[in-house]
């Protein structure tokens, strides 16, 4: 989704999400130009998406993400990646979701999240 780059535009979101009880699994968020570029996580995406329209905030999409452990260490990110481009797989959003026990959950967004998922495994 896309908000307007001022003060209070996270505690909106946040709020409106939060009196829904929806909650945020994982956040991106970058500005550019005026705007801010926001990106969430949430396991109720019709229960979001609705909060979010409520309190004005436009969504401008949703999707699936391919959720993926990897072990924590050097080189790890690097070999998931080379077997998504073998299989012709492009990445266009990552984020570290979780870290615990020597390992790290990523969700990788992609056209197809299966895909991308088996490509991993």
């Amino acid at each position: 989704m896309s908000m307007e780059d001022k003060p209070g535009a996270l505690a909106k979101l946040a709020n409106a999400l939060g009196k829904a009880s929806v909650n945020i699994e994982s956040i991106s968020a970058a500005t550019s130009g005026g705007s801010g570029d926001i990106r969430i996580l949430v396991a109720d995406t019709a229960a979001a998406r609705k909060a979010l329209e409520a309190a004005g905030i436009k969504v401008a999409g949703e999707r699936e993400m391919a959720f993926v452990d990897l072990e924590d260490r050097p080189g790890s990110l690097a070999a998931a990646a080379e077997k998504l481009a073998a299989q012709q797989i492009n990445v266009d959003s990552i984020y570290v979701v979780a870290a615990a026990g020597g390992k790290k959950q990523l969700a990788i967004g992609t056209s197809d999240a299966a895909k991308a998922r088996s490509a991993i495994r």
